[in-house]
This record gives C-alpha cells, structure tokens and sequence, in this order.
C-alpha cells in the first residue's frame, strides 16, 4: 500500500483526503516511481475543482473518473512496464505522472528525462509543464530570436521564472511584469528591466516589444496588443482563475480569433505537450547553469490541500513544492 491524496467529488481544497490505496503496476511504456517531490500547477485545482466546467466530459461529469491529484514529479524508477526504454530500476528521473501527489506514481516513459545531478528532487519537480510551457512558447509559438524585445506579464510565478530565463538563453532582451515585493527575483535570474506593476503599466507606456507573453490574463487584448510591435507576437497562457467560467474562457478565445483578422500581430494559441525532447532541453540548460527553478515554499504530502490554496491566492514566485519522501 502508498499513501496518496485523493478527492471523491469536486470542490475546494477541503475535499482533499490523504488515505492510503494500492501500489499502481506499470503498464507497456510505463514506468513506476518512488516519488521525491511533486509540485502544485494551476493544472491541478482545475482538476480539483471540475472547471471550466466542460472539461468534466473528459475527466468525469459527476465525480472524478481518477481521484488522484499531480502531475510533476521527481523520483526513482522503481520498476519498469514493457517498452519502457531506456529507464531501469534505479534511475532518478523527472517528468509528469498522473497522480504524483502518492508515494508511488507511474507516469509514461515518453514524459520522461533522467533528473539533472545539479539539482535537488524538489526543483527537478518544477521542471515539467511550467518549463516546458514556457520553452514551448517562446522557442516555438513566439519564435523568439537573437535581440528582439520580450515582455514577460506574472514573471514571477510558476511558468514565469522559467520564461525569463529561457528567453534570455535565447538572446532576447527580457522585461518582467510582477509586484514590488519581486522586483529583486526577477533581476536575480537575469531580466534586463523589471515593471513594478503598482507604480507603472506596461500598456499605458511608449515601449513596444516583440512579444508579450502574458501569463496572468488580467488585462483587455485591447491593452496587450497596445504593447505589441507591428508584426509582433501576443501569446496567453493566463486566466488560471479557477472561477473562471466556461463561457468567459470561450469567448476569450473567439475574441483573440477575431482580432487577429484584423490585425498585424500574431496571436497564437498555446497548448504545452509534455515530450522527453524537451524536457531533456531543460535538463541540458539546468545543467549549464543557465536555468534554475525557484522554489516559494516547500509542502509535505498531508500539506497538499494548503499547498493548493497557497497557489491558488495567486501570491507565489516560482513553484510550490511537495516534498513526498
């Protein structure tokens, strides 16, 4: 048996229940974990709490069809599915695996890299979907190049940190929006300028970038693309409100469809996949030292449901962290 955090129905963070369950068996091209860390995305208390509604036609109308919570994960490969190459018994490992918030998880071998012996399981767990999402938008949505200008809007959360950092190791001149209390962080991991947003609004001044990655959403397109360069890019990955309706986030993107039509700049829908390529691209950039994860605050298994409603208050820098064994 592994003790694991489940939910039985949706809801806030108080319907989580740390229990324990059987040990999962990993199936062709699979691979089971003994999971280090796992870390909190804005993936998860969507899932937790069945929103926007429609996507409970894929993950249960009524009820959760799987009632474990997690995605990334750090751990040791413990045993190995058919067609699981090439990870053995012993192999410390990063990735995503469903339900990672357990003891035990397994996860696709495709979604899977060998963990960088640079850093620790805890910040190899906030490698997977925050880097990958902000590698695969800048690299290839925004087709960042030697030189051009990037603003980052919520640099300092999640998807954020590691957007700033990538984007430098790709040459361009990296702005970051966030709050007074991160104006340090930002400059600590390599942004050239940094927007306070309480005393100055990116939409309101005379620069113009590149490309604005917007990673929080709290702003009309009208003000995002009043940022944007002729023929720039404007990509969102924003709107984790988990209250956020259905309805709001239809129209967001019809809107976004719309105006495009009308409109030089690029605006390009953003939907991360979760690959071994990739996640290798960040392990070889952790390993030169040109990426490094940032850790808010460390959690424990039975913490998950505070862990949760920590990211969901929307004041993090970085991840957040559960530290599994």
């Amino acid at each position: 048996m592994l003790q694991a955090i489940v939910y039985q129905r949706y809801g806030s963070p108080d319907v989580l229940e740390f229990v324990e369950i059987p040990i999962p068996t990993p199936a062709e091209g699979q691979v089971l974990i003994r999971v280090h860390a796992a870390s909190v995305n804005p993936y998860d208390w969507h899932f937790l709490r069945g929103t926007p509604s429609f996507i409970r036609l894929f993950i249960g109308v009524r009820r959760p069809k799987f009632p474990q919570l997690g995605a990334d994960v750090a751990g040791v490969v413990e045993a190995v599915g058919a067609k699981a190459a090439p990870f053995k018994p012993g192999h410390a490992v990063f990735g995503t695996a469903k339900g990672s918030f357990a003891e035990y998880a397994c996860a696709a071998a495709a979604q899977l890299a060998l963990k960088p012996q640079e850093i620790s399981f805890e910040q190899a767990a906030c490698l997977a979907i925050a880097g990958v999402t902000a590698l695969q938008g800048l690299r290839d949505k925004g087709k960042v190049q030697t030189g051009q200008t990037v603003l980052i809007n919520g640099a300092a959360g999640g998807v954020g940190t590691f957007a700033v950092q990538i984007a430098k190791s790709l040459g361009a001149r990296v702005t970051g929006v966030c709050s007074a209390r991160n104006v340090e962080l930002l400059r600590s991991i390599g942004a050239d300028e940094v927007i306070d947003y309480s005393h100055q609004d990116f939409a309101r001044s005379d620069q113009h970038y590149d490309l604005l990655f917007d990673l929080v959403g709290n702003r009309s397109l009208s003000d995002c693309l009043r940022a944007v360069q002729p023929g720039g890019t404007y990509i969102s990955c924003g709107g984790g409100n988990p209250d956020r309706s259905t309805w709001d986030l239809l129209a967001g993107m019809l809107q976004n469809a719309v105006r495009s039509a009308f409109t030089s700049q690029k605006m390009p829908a953003l939907l991360a996949k979760i690959n071994r390529e990739d996640l290798a691209i960040l392990s070889n950039l952790v390993q030169r030292g040109t990426v490094i994860p940032v850790v808010d605050r460390t959690y424990s298994l039975r913490e998950v449901a505070e862990a949760v409603r920590h990211v969901e208050s929307g004041h993090v820098h970085g991840k957040v962290v559960i530290a599994v064994t």
